[in-house]
């Protein structure tokens, strides 16, 4: 039984990451700032941690076999905290001798991102967020190459389902369902990647199992939902058993706005992958664990709604289930 430290517990990757971890009977350490992480069993033990505070993050890690590194900043201050943060991780991971799970995303792809992504696709810093996503990634193969940390990227798209809140599903598209309507970013005939959480977190768990037979850097693909926006609109429809208006974002006025707000500048940076087609192909990630967690789509949309405190008849998760 491994001990895997949680970094950034009150996170929705990270949450659920460390619940998964401990139905898989693995000891369990949630590092949070405030050293309470919600929502998770009584027995995970909680340390807190300032993670810009090397040696803070270096205590609280102590005894670690396994990082998850699911620390993120906001969009605006990506440029100043996400590489000295994940420098502290990697100084806190060669302390311990532990190895490093890290969830990846589609950002480094820029905007050649592929219809089909692969194991093979390259990168294009061709955003911000990408850049910044792939001089972290190469930093983290520096460290594996030069000090032997081993880091392991499980890369997705688009978060949804679980409780907490911060993704584009529940800010956005969800969050007028209530009122009878889906507001999606972009075209609706597109298809676009989705990672149902509870499916990627017990991927990450299924991946420690693995960790041995693996080299020291090496990144897979998880393939989740590929869906498009009229289809993931059926799917909401089905489960709250009623049909729903269809609203879009205004792009235009949020990137005239960014010139003011620059949390609207960065996500406006990001619109293109509403537009741009793509899914994630997760051969190699087979061929190592065997089966991939999968939530049949209906049934996961259905929860992620009911989750979100929207009224879901029992249809809308048993009898998709039943459907399947």
């Amino acid at each position: 039984m491994a001990r895997i430290a949680v970094l950034g517990a009150n996170g929705r990757v990270s949450n659920m990451v460390a619940k998964a971890f401990h139905a898989s009977g693995h000891d369990v350490v949630a590092i949070t700032r405030s050293g309470k992480a919600v929502g998770l069993p009584a027995d995970i033990r909680q340390r807190a941690a300032d993670a810009t505070d090397r040696q803070s993050l270096i205590q609280a890690t102590e005894g670690a076999d396994i990082f998850f590194n699911g620390l993120n900043a906001p969009y605006t201050e990506w440029s100043k905290q996400v590489m000295p943060v994940g420098e502290n991780v990697m100084a806190a991971a060669r302390c311990h001798g532990a190895a490093h799970l890290f969830p990846g995303n589609v950002y480094n792809y820029g905007h050649a991102i592929a219809p089909t992504v692969s194991d093979a696709s390259g990168f294009e810093g061709s955003t911000r967020k990408g850049a910044i996503r792939i001089g972290l990634e190469a930093f983290f193969k520096e460290q594996a190459d030069r000090h032997g940390v081993q880091t392991v990227i499980l890369r997705a798209g688009d978060f949804y389902g679980g409780p907490l809140t911060g993704s584009w599903f529940d800010l956005v598209i969800a969050s007028k369902i209530g009122k009878r309507t889906f507001t999606y970013p972009g075209p609706m005939d597109r298809m676009h990647s989705w990672a149902y959480l509870p499916d990627l977190a017990a991927t990450f768990a299924a991946l420690s199992d693995h960790l041995g037979e693996l080299s020291e850097f090496e990144t897979f693909l998880f393939e989740g939902h590929s869906m498009t926006g009229g289809q993931l609109k059926s799917l909401c429809e089905a489960a709250v058993g009623h049909g729903l208006n269809r609203a879009g974002l205004p792009w235009p006025l949020l990137r005239a706005g960014g010139l003011i707000v620059p949390m609207w500048r960065e996500i406006s940076e990001m619109a293109y992958l509403w537009s741009s087609p793509h899914h994630l192909n997760s051969d190699k990630l087979q061929t190592l664990i065997g089966h991939v967690p999968h939530t049949e789509p209906r049934l996961a949309v259905a929860a992620a709604l009911s989750d979100l405190g929207l009224r879901v008849p029992a249809m809308g998760i048993e009898g998709v289930a039943r459907a399947a």
